[in-house]
């Protein structure tokens, strides 16, 4: 999944292991997010999400895209 955890990261200048510290999690949980090698939780996602105040779906993108159902 992509997504823009390390561009919000060091827009803060925090490092991984200071965001990690502020999501309980492990740096090595919050490589991994960044990298794409995992996909949080979705407990993790929202407190992601909230962390940074802004919506899941502006941090991450399963590729898959929104449509619309037709009328």
């Amino acid at each position: 999944m992509k997504n823009t955890l390390r561009l919000l990261r060091t827009e803060r200048g925090w490092s991984q292991a200071e965001l990690a510290d502020r999501l309980d999690v492990s740096r090595q949980s919050v490589n991994a997010i960044e990298t794409g090698k995992y996909d949080p939780s979705l407990p993790l996602a929202f407190a992601i999400a909230r962390l940074f105040g802004r919506g899941i779906e502006e941090i991450f993108d399963d590729g898959q895209g929104v449509t619309q159902a037709a009328d």
